[in-house]
């Protein structure tokens, strides 16, 4: 079968599914659509519960018609099935069944679909007795949906796999990159296990660090560290993979300081003394014994809701102050000469270059190699910049960032090309505030770091505030910065 190939194909410096799809001689036609191994589980989980939701009607109504009621009352039976799907999907995927290489396994999971559902149909018993449902809803129409729900959940995991398998096939879906850096022995022996092509359906690109003594081979693995990060970041990959000797702990600090700067989980996996103790070298026993040196700052799940928020917010924003928006615009155009809006490139989410829209409050628009930091009673801001400036109205604009998705309403606030070099260079961990979206606003800003960042001391407060943030961030975090936001342009603390 095709995903018992893949499992078990050879992995060499790039391990593509194309590729051992032609072999098999294939055809892998171009789709337009191309979806991300990240929402099978969604789409297996919905499948799951719209089978389970129809089995529940089709049960209620066949065996109605049948006795000789006519047709019934299908919404009990809809609000029975819906609970039931809850209930199965859960615990399901607790087990990890929806996951991609659950998916692409040619198990069937029988046994787990009637456990999982006796599981379910007896918390429905339970419930019924509880609340008394038993009038509304016909007891052989349920014993029927007992039996037809987990017949039903059989073909639909059967069908599920074939259309997954053939998606793969086609290129219609698709895994991330996956990024491997290590020394050469331990990454030939994950090669020679076929390990890690268990572990992908995608591309594995390997990154080798020199056998050398780490003080000698330190700008050789600099530069290999370096290709990684940019791959990494040009790729979106989700996760890094360390095939280190585990008492190399030079070398393990080394990789790990690098790739703090990157949003991204890494796992050092076990090496080859390690794995050489284990009775089973599978890829789940190897998955089982690594250790997580690094975790995303935020969880798809969290990106999803703050993204949400992002843009319901943006938009109540953009109605609420869009007269404020158009009369400033106005001001602006009849006080000085040049654009409305100032336009100029910064660093974004995991290092990427994004514009920034502002209302123009200098009579400049710097945006090069060198960018002079707004100073108080600075002599460029002009008469409508500087009501402006310190209202935080010139700020506005980045509504349309939020968005766009280069912004969120609450982050690290961003700083000029030109700043970014200048403070990287002073501080090691200053680019670690890339590892989560900007902001309009942030936990420094309305802590009061903000404004002109002439020493080292003003910079480093500011960074230590953004990194504090990065690593507690949470909802209820989010809120609280908005509301001291408010508080902050009331003050109009350092806002020149």
């Amino acid at each position: 079968m095709l995903s018992a190939y893949l499992f078990g194909a050879d992995l060499t410096d790039s391990f593509d599914v194309r590729d051992d799809i032609d072999r098999l001689g294939v055809v892998s036609a171009g789709s337009p659509l191309r979806i991300s191994e990240d929402a099978i589980p969604y789409l297996l989980s919905a499948a799951d519960l719209f089978t389970i939701l129809l089995s529940s009607a089709g049960a209620g109504s066949s065996y109605q018609f049948l006795t000789g009621h006519g047709l019934p009352n299908l919404l009990p039976y809809c609000a029975i099935g819906i609970l039931a799907g809850l209930l199965y999907v859960l615990r399901m995927g607790g087990r990890g069944h929806y996951s991609f290489l659950d998916a692409m396994s040619p198990r069937l999971g029988t046994g787990e679909i009637i456990s999982c559902w006796c599981v379910t149909a007896l918390l429905l018993v339970l419930l019924a007795f509880l609340l008394k449902i038993g009038p509304d809803y016909s007891r052989g129409a349920f014993v029927v949906f007992c039996f037809l729900a987990p017949m039903s959940l059989f073909v639909a995991r059967c069908l599920s796999k074939i259309i997954l398998r053939e998606a793969v096939s086609r290129r219609a879906v698709g895994r991330r990159h996956a990024v491997v850096v290590g020394m050469p022995n331990e990454i030939a022996s994950l090669r020679s296990q076929r390990l890690l092509a268990r572990f992908w359906a995608g591309e594995v690109k390997s990154f080798t660090l020199s056998d050398a003594d780490p003080s000698v081979s330190a700008s050789a693995d600099t530069a290999v560290m370096t290709s990684a990060i940019d791959f990494v970041r040009r790729h979106d990959c989700r996760e890094i993979l360390l095939a280190l000797p585990w008492t190399d702990t030079m070398r393990l600090e080394f990789v790990r300081n690098h790739i703090r700067v990157l949003p991204v989980a890494a796992q050092l996996l076990p090496d080859v003394s390690v794995r050489s103790l284990a009775s089973n070298r599978s890829s789940e026993c190897v998955r089982s014994l690594a250790i997580n040196v690094q975790s995303a700052p935020l969880s798809e799940a969290q990106r999803f809701v703050k993204r949400t928020i992002d843009i319901v917010l943006a938009l109540l924003a953009l109605v609420f102050f869009s007269p404020i928006m158009a009369v400033t615009a106005i001001a602006i155009k009849m006080d000085s000469p040049g654009p409305v809006i100032f336009r100029q490139d910064r660093k974004g989410f995991n290092g990427r270059r994004f514009t920034i829209f502002k209302f123009r409050t200098m009579t400049v628009q710097e945006n090069g190699a060198a960018v002079a930091q707004a100073t108080r009673d600075d002599p460029r801001v002009t008469e409508i910049g500087r009501i402006l400036r310190s209202t935080s109205f010139d700020e506005l604009p980045q509504l349309f960032n939020v968005l766009m998705g280069t912004m969120s309403m609450v982050g690290p606030r961003p700083h000029a090309l030109a700043h970014d070099v200048q403070f990287e260079s002073m501080l090691r961990d200053y680019a670690v505030r890339q590892n989560v979206k900007p902001g309009i606003t942030g936990w420094a800003q309305c802590n009061g770091a903000r404004g002109a960042t002439p020493s080292i001391d003003k910079i480093a407060e500011r960074v230590r505030l953004d990194l504090w943030y990065v690593n507690n961030w949470s909802l209820r975090l989010d809120i609280q910065i908005l509301a001291k936001t408010f508080v902050e342009v009331i003050k109009q603390r350092n806002a020149y």
